[in-house]
């Protein structure tokens, strides 16, 4: 199970169309990702806006993605909520529809302690014999799992088998590394440290941006994966501008827009997420220019 879950795997966007799931432009989106050299695919993240999504739309986009997939690349369904009861009936439905894991942000809002956080994920682990990604992004919950509870939950149950590490801190991230089994997999958060963490002993990346450059995220996870360090490290730089641009206003906004503006996708997002601003929309097209995207 180690090896499932490696390299570039896309935090996926959910497309809108009249405020409904937009099925084929999600085929679509999702075919390109594989035909460019993703490693894996993630359905309802918090980039493919799964907080604004009914129960329904939340099954249905995840049975999409596995349908469509067709077993070519793992799926790692976004199941997570601050909710324990609601986690459980998700992470079930991800292992129903057949996802190759799970993937379980920290219960935001609540603000558990320590204890709390391990119990939340044990009580999902105990229920439901499906690979977990735990998922930590303090800069959005408002919890941070320090590297102890991540320790003692990899430890105490064999389905936990790695971290979305998302705090942004190299130092987290090799305590991670230090606490946990040794074949317990990190994958950054976030693409401006997918290269320094591998470097430290993380496994890959779930990504933002490979929604529009996947195969130049995958070619920079090949790269290293087969030491090439120079060719990684050059990736690394040459799409630093485009991950900053990727966060000039709040995930998943200016990737929706730069899909757009590709023409893949209608980058419309659902409130409380608004509409880019105009003069950060002409940023972006002068970014995405510079990357002969558009």
């Amino acid at each position: 199970m180690g090896k499932l879950f490696h390299g570039a795997i896309t935090a996926l966007v959910t497309p809108f169309k009249n405020n409904s799931i937009d099925e084929e432009a999600y085929r679509k989106l999702i075919d390109k990702q594989i035909a460019e050299g993703i490693h894996g695919l993630v359905p309802c993240g918090s980039t493919g806006e799964s907080a604004t999504l009914s129960h329904k739309e939340h099954e249905a986009v995840i049975e999409i993605c596995i349908d469509q997939v067709n077993h070519r690349v793992p799926v790692l369904a976004g199941s997570g909520s601050n909710n324990t009861t609601e986690a459980i009936q998700l992470t079930k439905f991800a292992k129903k529809a057949g996802a190759d894991g799970a993937l379980l942000i920290t219960p935001y809002y609540n603000k558990p302690t320590q204890e709390g956080l391990y119990q939340h994920y044990a009580a999902i682990a105990r229920e439901v014999d499906i690979p977990m990604i735990l998922y930590n992004v303090p800069g959005r919950t408002g919890c941070n799992m320090l590297p102890p509870v991540l320790g003692r939950l990899a430890r105490d149950f064999p389905n936990i088998v790695g971290v979305k590490e998302a705090t942004g801190s190299l130092t987290q991230g090799s305590e991670v590394i230090e606490t946990c089994p040794k074949d317990f997999l990190v994958l950054s958060g976030d693409d401006f440290t997918a290269l320094p963490l591998m470097c430290i002993g993380g496994s890959g990346v779930i990504s933002v941006s490979s929604n529009i450059v996947p195969k130049a995220m995958a070619d920079m996870c090949n790269a290293f994966e087969r030491n090439d360090l120079a060719e990684a490290v050059r990736l690394h730089h040459e799409l630093f501008a485009l991950h900053k641009a990727m966060f000039i206003e709040t995930n998943p906004v200016p990737v929706k827009k730069a899909l757009e503006l590709m023409g893949q996708i209608d980058g419309t997002v659902r409130l409380p997420l608004c509409e880019m601003s105009s003069d950060n929309v002409a940023k972006l097209k002068t970014i995405l220019a510079q990357y002969k995207l558009i």
